[in-house]
């Protein structure tokens, strides 16, 4: 059995997550569920970085210690990924020991390579980005990466020698040259970062205490980067006397992250991994932002939506889908009430729930619920759907593999549609008159089922109680749920459930588009 290990960013816990956060992880999940479909044993890794200034301020706000806040909003995140049925994964944070244990060997061996020394550092610090900058990164004065106000900051601290690195670093990218998704994000990071010269980076604080302090000079704590992206390893095991998972599992297979962290994880992340001695991760995806009408999400401005709220009202996979749909590979996409609600009544209730729910009926009203397996052409339409059914699985696992998510689904998709214009064309109850139509009648079910039953085992990945519901009211064998048994042909002595169960309700269009706009007030 191969394996396979996929990350997501570890979230950062000053709030409450928000449909962003939640879209990293469920297209991670999604990654991890296909993967085990295919055989694959996968590791799944999330889990929150919780060390860090913001987190003592935020603590002392609340009249809470730093430890307390963290360990509610860990109860919070992994509550979250429960709702959003985010399956088998490890949740690490940055207060376990386990992580701690990893970190100091980290910071000794790259400290014993001579890639860290102590210093000063005078520049602009923005501190919800837990970010130093020089003069030159400011746009206007202010944090390039979050438009807020930075402060001037002097203080002792160790270094990281990045520059030492600055040839490698330029090598590596020419002999990965796939490592980095979208291409353009890696344009940027070359032109932007990398090739004007790489400055060495502060990798510790003396300002707050709130985080793991240096083994060999205790008034320092491990700053923000080191420290988080150490994860990746610790959650393995790495340099300590249980790491199974780490030679199992490493180097990742694919690292999700948000395109606001795109510089962290490109440049110093393998940067560090050099200094180790380890390879880098195969791969590393950044996605894009979903913002609104009137820009990125903020409570200020009375635009947040959070995805638990939104499933608790619509489902869980109807959140989960319209996420995945919505948001194109890299860039932004825009979230509004309206293009919600439009895709719930379109996507998944008129064309799926109708075409599972119009298939169950005929079944039940023509055949007392049961049909028998039918390979063989009847009617000059049925090659025609079957052909459908093989290209869009084609170009889903090629959309799929290639990172086009969105595109994938609509590959899916293009089955249901199919499936749909396969009943007007055929007509079954105008085959039904007569007796010696009988045949290709139960052909065209069977035509139906199958279509039906091969969308929902690749669905499964994205909708996982969706695609459970569909194969349970078709009454589909457990060993025809199996991508190996996932091409047209395969199922036989199907008996269909006796009165369909909706898979979504039509919405009232105004109503709920006024309910979702209520949400984010």
């Amino acid at each position: 059995m191969e394996n396979f290990y996929i990350t997501t960013p570890i979230y950062y816990p000053s709030g409450r997550f928000h449909i962003g956060t939640a879209y990293s992880t469920i297209l991670a999940d999604a990654i991890a569920r296909y993967k085990r479909l295919q055989g694959y044993n996968v590791k799944f890794l999330t889990g929150l970085d919780e060390h860090g200034l913001k987190i003592q301020n935020k603590a002392k706000e609340k009249g809470m210690t730093p430890q307390q806040y963290v360990d509610d909003m860990a109860k919070q995140a992994k509550e979250l990924w429960d709702k959003l049925n985010i399956s088998e994964h490890d949740f690490i944070r940055t207060t376990d020991k386990k992580h701690e244990k990893t970190l100091l060997k980290v910071y000794e061996k790259m400290y014993e390579n001579g890639d860290i020394y102590k210093g000063h550092y005078s520049g602009w610090y923005c501190v919800p980005c837990e970010t130093f900058f020089t003069e030159k990164d400011l746009v206007l004065g202010k944090c390039p990466d979050c438009g807020r106000e930075v402060s001037i900051t002097e203080e002792e601290c160790y270094f990281f020698n990045m520059k030492k690195y600055q040839d490698k670093i330029v090598e590596f990218y020419e002999k990965n040259p796939d490592f980095l998704e979208p291409l353009f994000r890696k344009e940027e990071i070359m032109n932007n970062f990398i090739k004007p010269g790489l400055e060495d980076l502060c990798i510790s604080r003396t300002t707050f205490d709130w985080g793991i302090k240096l083994p060999n000079d205790s008034k320092h704590v491990m700053y923000v980067w080191l420290d988080a992206l150490t994860n990746y390893l610790s959650a393995l095991g790495y340099l300590t006397e249980d790491d199974n998972e780490f030679k199992t599992f490493w180097p990742a297979n694919i690292q999700i992250i948000g395109k606001d962290i795109v510089r962290f994880h490109a440049i110093y992340w393998p940067i560090f991994l050099m200094s180790l001695g380890l390879e880098a991760p195969k791969k590393l995806y950044s996605h894009g932002f979903i913002v609104m009408k009137d820009g990125k999400m903020s409570k200020s401005k009375g635009n947040m939506i959070y995805p638990d709220t939104l499933a608790e009202k619509y489902g869980v996979d109807a959140v989960r889908y319209f996420l995945l749909k919505i948001m194109n590979y890299g860039t932004d996409s825009e979230f509004t009430p309206e293009s919600f609600v439009e895709r719930y009544n379109s996507d998944l209730c008129n064309d799926l729930g109708n075409l599972l729910n119009r298939t169950i009926a005929m079944i039940n009203k023509y055949f007392d619920g049961k049909i028998k397996e039918n390979k063989y052409s009847f009617t000059q339409f049925d090659n025609g759907l079957e052909n459908i059914i093989e290209t869009s699985i084609e170009e889903f696992k090629t959309n799929f593999d290639n990172l086009q998510i969105s595109n994938s689904l609509s590959s899916l998709f293009n089955i249901i549609s199919k499936a749909n214009k396969y009943i007007d064309d055929t007509e079954p109850w105008v085959l039904a008159k007569s007796e010696e139509n009988k045949d290709k009648l139960n052909c065209v079910m069977y035509h139906l089922v199958e279509s039906l039953r091969i969308f929902a085992i690749y669905i499964n990945p994205f909708m996982p109680d969706t695609s459970e519901n569909i194969l349970n009211q078709l009454g589909i064998n457990e060993q025809y749920r199996t991508l190996e048994s996932a091409s047209f042909g395969k199922s036989e002595n199907i008996k269909v459930i006796e009165k369909g169960i909706p898979l979504f309700e039509r919405l009232d269009v105004n109503t709920s588009i006024d309910e979702i706009k209520e949400m984010m007030k």
